[in-house]
Order: C-alpha cells, then sequence, then structure tokens
C-alpha cells in the first residue's frame, strides 16, 4: 500500500456496490451501533433505468422493500416514502401490491439521499488485508483520479449483476440492444423496419408489448423469438412461494452441486417468466389490433438461435426449430436481447483471493450464512448465490431476510429477529421420519450430502 496515506478508522463493515440489497443494508445498519461504510463508482443510485416502461411493475409486492420484512417500523419503508410523498392514499384506492417500477426506483433514490454512510463515485479497484490491524484496506478511486482508502473488518460485496450476450450473438455484440438499454435506444428501434427480440422472461415480454403498441405509427416488422416451449406465466401460487422460504434455502444448499444446478435451470419459470396479466395483455393487444388489418409480427416459440451474421442493412439470425429440428435464416434490421444478467467477477478481489472459495466453475462457494472466506466469517456476498441458496438470491422479498442475518453475524447478536420457519410444507425428510441409521431428529439436505461424499 504506497502512494495514499493509511487512514486510522477501521469501519465494522464496508459494503461495495450499491443496489437494492446493500441499500436495503445501509438501511437497516443506519440506526444500530455499527460503523458502515458502502461505496460505489456511480455519482447515484440508479436502478435499471433502461426498462422504466410506463406502467410496468415490479413482480414482488410493496412489502419487499429495503427493509420492512426485517423491520416494518423502519422510517426507510416503502410505506413511509408513499407518506412523505402524499400518495399513501392514492396508493391504498389502486388496490394493487405491486409498485411501479419508477415507484421502486424513485423510493431507493429517496432512501439513499438520507444515508450519511453512501460514498458514491468511488470506483473500487483493489482490496488488500491488513494483517497487523485485522481488517481489510480497500483502494478506491475518486472522479478525479484521487485515490482513497477505506478500512473494514468486514466486506459486503454488493457488486450486482451485468447484462448478458449469447455466445451465438457474441461476434455482432456491438450491433445489439441489450434489454438494460432498452429506454435509451427506443428511439433508434422504431426508426428501424425491422425488430427482432430474443429472449422469454418479463423484460422480453414488456419489450415487445412496448413495440407492439407502437406498431402502426412506425410500420415495422416485430419479431419474438424464444427457445422456450411456450411463454411461460411466472409461477405465483401460494405454496410454490413457500419456495422463498429459509427452509427451502437451507434444503437447497445442502444438495450436491450438480443437482443444484439441475434445479436452477427447471426453477427459471418460478422466478424469471412473465407475468400472467402481462401475457393476457398481449393476446388482448393483438386481438385489438388485428380487428382493423393483419398485424406485422410473429411469435416464434421453441426457437434456437445458432448465430448471427451481419448484412447491408441489418443481420441474418440463423435459428432451428427444437421440434422439427428444421434450420432457417430470418433477416432482421435491430435485435433486442432480453436475455437476462450474470454474476460480475470483481477483479478487485484478486489480492485477497486466496482466501475466497470457489467451485470447480470457479464460482464463489457460498456458505449458508452467505460468505464465502472458508468459514471466518469476514467476506458476505449479495446476489451473487443463486447457484448455492437457489431462487432467494435475487429475490428482493428476501433481501431483508438475507441482510438480517449478516448483521446478526457481524453484531453477534439479532438486532433484527430472524424467522427460520415459515412454511407449511417439508423440503426434505420429515421430522418424525425414521431413518434408519440415523441418530438425527430431523435429517436434512446437508446430512445426505456428507452422506454421499463418505
Amino acid at each position: 500500500m504506497t502512494g495514499t496515506a493509511r487512514p486510522d478508522r477501521i469501519h465494522d463493515l464496508v459494503g461495495i456496490g450499491i443496489g437494492p440489497f446493500n441499500l436495503g443494508l445501509a438501511c437497516l445498519a443506519e440506526p444500530l451501533d455499527l460503523d458502515a461504510v458502502f461505496l460505489d463508482g456511480a455519482d447515484d443510485f440508479r436502478w435499471h433505468h433502461g426498462m422504466l416502461l410506463e406502467g410496468s411493475t415490479i413482480q414482488v409486492p410493496f412489502l419487499a422493500d429495503l427493509v420492512s420484512m426485517a423491520d416494518p417500523t423502519s422510517r426507510f419503508s416503502f410505506l413511509n416514502w408513499l407518506k412523505q410523498r402524499g400518495r399513501l392514499y392514492p396508493f391504498y384506492i389502486r388496490e394493487s401490491f405491486y409498485p411501479l417500477r419508477a415507484e421502486y426506483d424513485a423510493y431507493c433514490r429517496w432512501a439513499s439521499e438520507q444515508l450519511a454512510s453512501l460514498r458514491w463515485g468511488r470506483r473500487v479497484v483493489a482490496v488488500e488485508r491488513d494483517e497487523a490491524d485485522d481488517c481489510f484496506v480497500v483502494r478506491a478511486v475518486l472522479g478525479d483520479g484521487t485515490e482513497e482508502l477505506v478500512r473494514g473488518r468486514h466486506l459486503v460485496l454488493g457488486t450486482g449483476t451485468a447484462p448478458t450476450v449469447p455466445a451465438a450473438l457474441a461476434d455482432v455484440a456491438d450491433r445489439l440492444v441489450h434489454s438494460a438499454d432498452y429506454l435509451h435506444r427506443r428511439d433508434e428501434l422504431v426508426a428501424s423496419p425491422s425488430i427482432a427480440i430474443i429472449g422469454s422472461g418479463q423484460s422480453a415480454a414488456e419489450i415487445y408489448r412496448d413495440l407492439l403498441e407502437e406498431i402502426d405509427a412506425h410500420e415495422y416488422r416485430l419479431d419474438w423469438i424464444t427457445r422456450s416451449p411456450r411463454f411461460f406465466p411466472m409461477e405465483y401460487t401460494k405454496l410454490t412461494l413457500e419456495m422463498t422460504s429459509p427452509e427451502y434455502t437451507e434444503h437447497f444448499h445442502g444438495l450436491p452441486q450438480s443437482m443444484r444446478d439441475r434445479l436452477g435451470r427447471e426453477q427459471r419459470g418460478l422466478y424469471k417468466g412473465i407475468s400472467g396479466d402481462l401475457v393476457d395483455d398481449i393476446y388482448d393487444t393483438l386481438y385489438r389490433k388485428s380487428a382493423a388489418r393483419p398485424v406485422p409480427t410473429t411469435l416464434l416459440t421453441d426457437t434456437e438461435l445458432l448465430s448471427a451474421r451481419p448484412t447491408g442493412s441489418g443481420l441474418s439470425l440463423r435459428l432451428r426449430h427444437g421440434q422439427l429440428g428444421a434450420e432457417y435464416e430470418r433477416e432482421v434490421a435491430s435485435v433486442v436481447v432480453a436475455t437476462g444478467y450474470a454474476p460480475r467477477v470483481p477483479e478487485f478481489l484478486e489480492p485477497i483471493d486466496g482466501l475466497i472459495d470457489r467451485d470447480a466453475l470457479g464460482r464463489f462457494e457460498v456458505a449458508l450464512d452467505y460468505t464465502i472466506d472458508g468459514g471466518r466469517g469476514r467476506i458476505f456476498v449479495q446476489n451473487a448465490e443463486e447457484h448455492t441458496h437457489g431462487l432467494t438470491a435475487p429475490d428482493l422479498g428476501f433481501g431483508a431476510w438475507r441482510n438480517s442475518n449478516i448483521l446478526a453475524a457481524i453484531l453477534g447478536s439479532e438486532p433484527y429477529p430472524i424467522e427460520r420457519r415459515i412454511a407449511f410444507q417439508e423440503f426434505g425428510v420429515p421430522a418424525d421420519a425414521d431413518v434408519p441409521g440415523r441418530d438425527r431428529p430431523r435429517p436434512t439436505a446437508h446430512d445426505f450430502a456428507r452422506e454421499a461424499t463418505r
């Protein structure tokens, strides 16, 4: 560590990245006897501004805000934001649990503006270990090029996810529009003679619905291409929602990694599908428009994108129908990829990489308590554990529960009581099951995973 004076102050917690999860952690930490600071390279809070389509809602109820599931009395609750804005009664009369996406972004920005623990404009470039003082040293660069060192006993990584592009489109990535940038590029897209949307989730559906509404005014051809066999609605039945529970998270975590990976693929429809209301609205829009004239649009299911090559006017997409095995090409002027996000791999961790557990694929080996440092309890992650903890990792409604656990681990007590058993159903072997050869009253997936490796 050279070139910058080492600060004397050692924080209890340094959060790196300020998305909704670390912002929620900052809100919950604010009234506690905890010295916490959070760093982010952005100038202020922004949440999916490329997808803040008018009228679009988040897919979880308002209780899945930054704090309410941990502390419903917190001044940082969504309901308090509504009250401060004079919008609590209109929200009540609206009779919908689901806030507008633009509202959620504005709410998070409101919360961020009240927190002195947030330091914006700090791009973290390295994290080092100071053994003498038993702490981490976070090296950040400010916008003017100056360097700042921040020391802390614990790290919480909330670096978020990055837009992904299918391998079949990697060679033409510079000619695509990712859903993350949709609104920023919308004027350019609607001026195209033809547009193809690749993807099967909520973002793809919202973009298709938005462009479908404008199809008469701009007269483009609009394709929606997905390799899914149908346009899956997100399953939102109550017993399925119990899978976003501490019990299921513990059960999932105890399974062998190969099984977790398989389940992760199979369960995508539980939280990466399309809202049923939006599916119906798309159909109703198609029906309404088709009453006047044929709608210049094609919806292609069970269709895999194999490759793409540039043409003079756009791209030629090589497609294959899954059931029929037939391959064909389809030319299009513009392509929107709504193919999701993947966890970022922070390069700034390289100096302490020897402290971090990774699996055979190089992913963080995240312990049940959200740590990645071999049981030392000093480095936590947020939303980087989908492969170890399952569908609760990206769930906004589970963020406050995870933050309650992180704070309890750091403080050695529970400032926010943690619900550990909330589900009616059993995800593993029932408590009263007679399992031969086991003296534990309640065998879990962890028990059987250990047995399988002996």
